[in-house]
């Protein structure tokens, strides 16, 4: 399951740098949801996303978190992904 959840981190955070120069002009400082790719949903915090993601997808806790800003921060597994319970 790890090897998993480490695959949806790295696409996710591969679209995630496809997709920000469009994000930057509109949700600029949101905090991005995203599962396969793709992004669920935008909040206000960094919290409401994850709480968000853990209700969402519950079964498997694959999503990750990451803020709309100039230069996307990857600090590897721990900084964006849901853990596993």
């Amino acid at each position: 399951m790890a090897d998993e959840l480490l695959e949806q981190v790295r696409a996710n955070y591969s679209a995630f740098e496809r997709k920000l120069p469009t994000l930057l002009t509109s949700q600029r400082g949101k905090f991005a949801l995203m599962r396969h790719g793709e992004i669920v949903e935008f909040f206000d915090t960094a919290r409401d996303a994850f709480v968000a993601g853990q209700k969402l997808f519950a079964g498997d806790h694959l999503f990750s978190v990451q803020e709309v800003i100039e230069t996307p921060i990857d600090l590897g597994f721990f900084s964006h992904a849901g853990p596993q319970q």
